[in-house]
């Protein structure tokens, strides 16, 4: 399979490495010095691109490459309030898109995990839950977009909480996310339930970009060839 990168930082570094281990080719990477490659001749013979930029930058290159007929893998966070915009032109032209605010197989088990949790800490109202990330120094959006989807999961199940801010919670059904930049922290992201009795903590912490990008070469070998929008959870086979 041909892979083109968008975004060849450390992540887009890690992911080439990793895809040509897997016996894929990355005959195109697109970066800010070669933003005129991003058309549709160089892409004619791409199988698959995989996005990881900023979030100013990634609304405008998933729609770039799903006009030009190129399945897209979106790893970047940050850009989400115009997800509709995504969903109406893969409608429109019939394309192929996948996003996760995090690839790594272990955070993907790791919300489930978090999900029956939230579900058996509901109505256990002794207990107060909040969120920590850490990240390193030049990820630039907070919190993470892991760390939203940990949130999310939790007020889904959790009848106290309806919203999560990113600063000391103002009423009792804000739930903190606690956000940290410390370099070289590759990310870490604990949910804690806390009383006055004692206290219950699931953790992720990643070692490297491994994992990550790992997912996100098996994302774009799930891709290839089919149409619609897909998450790591059709990745990797989980239920709803």
């Amino acid at each position: 399979m041909n892979i083109a990168l968008i975004g060849y930082g450390k992540m887009g570094k890690t992911i080439e490495q990793l895809a040509i281990s897997r016996g894929h080719n990355v005959p195109v990477k697109i970066d800010l010095e070669n933003i005129s490659d991003f058309n549709a001749d160089t892409f004619s013979s791409i199988d698959v691109a995989i996005e990881f930029t900023s979030p100013h930058t990634a609304l405008q290159n998933i729609l770039k490459c799903i006009e030009i007929e190129t399945p897209v893998v979106c790893g970047t966070t940050g850009w989400l309030t115009s997800l509709h915009q995504v969903e109406e032109k893969v409608a429109n032209l019939n394309g192929s898109f996948l996003f996760a605010s995090n690839f790594s197989v272990g955070v993907n088990i790791f919300f489930e995990i978090n999900k029956k949790l939230a579900q058996l800490m509901n109505g256990m109202n002794q207990y107060d839950v909040s969120i920590k990330e850490i990240h390193h120094t030049q990820k630039k959006d907070a919190p993470s977009g892991t760390a939203i989807t940990l949130a999310e999961q939790v007020i889904q199940y959790n009848q106290l909480k309806n919203n999560w801010v990113n600063d000391q919670p103002a009423t009792a059904s804000e739930l903190l996310i606690e956000s940290e930049r410390i370099d070289p922290y590759p990310g870490l992201h604990e949910v804690k339930y806390s009383s006055e009795i004692d206290e219950i903590t699931i953790i992720h912490n990643a070692h490297n970009r491994n994992g990550f990008a790992l997912g996100a070469v098996m994302a774009a070998e799930f891709i290839h060839n089919k149409k619609g929008i897909f998450t790591m959870k059709d990745v990797l086979g989980f239920g709803n």
